[in-house]
């Protein structure tokens, strides 16, 4: 067992805010936040977010990592970079899967918690 991300000073919901603006500041797609709080103890919240190809999902982790670092929280892992079709950045207390949105709607992972996908966004378009 790998030791899990440790905040310095970050409650779970300062944690889960911070990598809310790293989403929207980075330009997100369809963004859902999942309270885990007393569901599992794997997390307290899940962050599932869409992005709009490899290279803007790879941009998004890399900048969500930076941020969990400059905020003081050590150990984040990051899986799924190679490929970029889902990445999952681990902070501890928060969880974030990147999807790209084909792969978002294939895996459906927000049913698992008892959410609806949300719709695919179109206010943004791929470039």
């Amino acid at each position: 067992m790998r030791p899990s991300a440790v905040p310095q000073a970050l409650e779970p919901q300062d944690l889960k805010a911070l990598i809310e603006t790293s989403l929207d500041e980075d330009q997100a797609d369809d963004v859902v936040a999942i309270d885990l709080a007393g569901k599992t103890t794997i997390a307290d919240y899940m962050i599932v977010a869409s992005g709009r190809n490899a290279r803007h999902i790879a941009a998004m982790a890399a900048k969500i990592a930076d941020r969990l670092k400059q905020a003081g929280v050590r150990g984040v892992e990051t899986e799924g970079l190679a490929q970029c079709d889902w990445v999952l950045v681990d902070a501890g207390d928060v969880i974030v899967h990147l999807f790209r949105p084909e792969v978002r709607t294939f895996y459906n992972i927000e049913k698992m918690w008892g959410l609806d996908l949300p719709r695919p966004s179109t206010a943004r378009m791929s470039a």
